[in-house]
């Protein structure tokens, strides 16, 4: 699997699996004047309902997480 965290340069973005144990069937991603937000529903670690919200400064990293998030464990 992609890992985030390994195609970023100086910064320690988050990778979706620390906010999210499965996905759900779709994600949002934001376009902003200095980068990209990916947002993707799906349940915590807890089995409760949780939206992440993980920001990318470049369409690299936006890949990473829809990668990450294509992998995952569907609820």
């Amino acid at each position: 699997m992609v890992k985030a965290k390994k195609i970023t340069k100086g910064y320690n973005m988050s990778v979706l699996s620390d906010k999210l144990a499965k996905s759900g069937d779709s994600c949002q991603v934001y376009f902003y004047d200095n980068g990209y937000m990916v947002e993707v529903s799906g349940r915590n670690h807890d089995d409760d309902w949780k939206t992440a919200k993980i920001m990318c400064s470049t369409l690299e990293e936006v890949n990473a997480v829809i990668v990450e998030a294509s992998e995952m464990e569907r609820d």
